[in-house]
């Protein structure tokens, strides 16, 4: 399988890596730059990432992080200011949307309300045809002739409201359905021009939960269908790593990781991934390097290294469902220390006091609370690597997952959780990139 690539651009200073050949297949980033209003922060900076041929990519990451102007770069609707952008190793960087070969499918899906499901379906493949029949060369030389005829099109809609399950609705109008079925025709009306790449803008943000899961699945059923590469843009963690084959973080316009779903959720390249993939999010504490690198500290948080640290602090990181809860110390144990934890190999206890339990279903998610938090003390303990400062250590505020047939501890109650060395995850405090590569040997599965 081929793996979603992506390079970070040369620190100043550095000699740039050498051209390489870019992919025969899938979209391609070469040094792709957007910026708006003159010389500030670009919107978009990726100096090099592979979307590969019919992948389900996922590209995710908060506001304002780059996602959707890259998606607008793929469609020709925005015009990078540098760099070079290829589909199935044709460089289209200068190619009208039209020509690309690619469909667009909008948050809001725009319909045309006063056009029946069929007409809506047909409508771009008569335009097409349209055109092509005028004076527009670029749209004739890019969809080949004439372009569709009129049983063509009548062909192309019925296969398409087959698929999507849109027979029985095509004469009616939009304001007659629901948005899972308007979501459909959407989906219908871009995947009728038989595209090679299908680009999705948050198609689901619309729909109420119980509608999102089922269109979620018939993402997936689609895609495998059709066999195309599919791009979609989202916002929400559980589309990102439900959906996909390959995942690509996004933060200020530029590419944190990229891999597949496992790959990023697994071993995040940095805290921002750590911290933004999966719910609950990780939990990451800023500790204090001990014992010749091979220990870290905090209030009620006690490690044991496989390997020395050349740190004096760093971010440590944990999955709530990697954590085991043991027998709970009593309360004065759980606000002061770890005296008697007994580590006996590699790996992090935890101990503090339940402070929420969320119900969640078959999972139940305890929230603890740690160190002067725990004992009832005020002061400030870090949250996360956003808020925490150069003298905040301390892991407040963790959570852990358990199965709701475990039982479920209450409110008050000390808690003991261990994880062991292979699920801890490292982060340097300046840079926040990965580095628990060096601490220990056993990897996450």
């Amino acid at each position: 399988m081929t793996d979603t690539t992506v390079t970070s651009r040369p620190i100043l200073g550095e000699a740039p890596p050498p051209e390489l050949p870019a992919p025969s297949g899938g979209v391609h980033f070469r040094g792709i730059m957007r910026r708006y209003g003159g010389t500030g922060r670009p919107a978009l900076d990726v100096a090099d990432l592979h979307l590969p041929h019919r992948s389900f990519t996922v590209i995710v990451g908060p506001s304002g992080c780059g996602k959707s102007t890259a998606l607008r770069v793929i469609t020709g609707l925005e015009t990078p200011d540098e760099g070079r952008l290829t589909i199935n190793g044709v460089d289209v960087t200068a190619t009208p949307p039209g020509a690309r070969g690619v469909s667009m499918v909008f948050q809001d899906f725009a319909l045309y309300p006063h056009l029946t499901v069929e007409q809506n379906i047909a409508f771009s493949l008569r335009l097409e045809a349209k055109h092509n029949r005028g004076r527009l060369g670029f749209l004739r030389r890019g969809a080949g002739g004439a372009g569709p005829s009129r049983g063509e099109i009548s062909r192309r809609v019925t296969e398409a409201c087959v698929l999507l399950g849109l027979a029985d609705l095509r004469h009616r109008r939009p304001g007659q359905l629901s948005g899972g079925e308007r979501q459909r025709v959407g989906l219908a009306r871009a995947i009728v021009r038989r595209p090679s790449v299908l680009l999705l803008d948050e198609p689901l943000s619309a729909l109420d939960a119980q509608l999102r899961q089922q269109a979620r699945a018939e993402l997936v059923r689609l895609h495998r269908e059709l066999g195309n590469t599919v791009v979609l843009v989202t916002h929400d963690q559980l589309e990102a790593l439900s959906m996909g084959t390959h995942l690509v973080v996004m933060n200020g316009g530029r590419v944190a990781q990229a891999g597949t779903p496992e790959q990023v959720y697994r071993r995040p390249a940095d805290v921002f991934v750590a911290a933004f993939v999966g719910s609950p999010a990780m939990n990451l504490h800023l500790v204090e390097v001990t014992n010749g690198g091979g220990a870290l500290a905090a209030p009620g948080l006690s490690a044991r290294l496989a390997g020395p640290l050349t740190l004096p602090r760093a971010w440590l990181g944990w999955r709530p469902g990697d954590g085991v809860i043991e027998a709970g110390p009593d309360r004065a144990a759980a606000a002061g220390g770890l005296a008697g934890a007994g580590l006996a190999g590699a790996g992090l206890v935890m101990e503090g006091l339940v402070d929420v339990v969320e119900f969640t279903g078959d999972v139940v998610v305890v929230h603890c609370v740690s160190g002067a938090a725990a004992a009832g003390e005020t002061g400030e303990w870090d949250a996360g690597p956003d808020e925490a400062g150069p003298d905040e250590v301390g892991p407040a505020r963790w959570a852990v997952t358990v199965p709701a047939q475990a039982g479920v501890p209450a409110v008050g109650t000390p808690l003991r959780v261990r994880v062991p060395a292979c699920r801890l995850h490292l982060f340097d405090p300046v840079s926040g990139q990965r580095v628990d590569e060096i601490a220990h040997d056993a990897e996450p599965t």
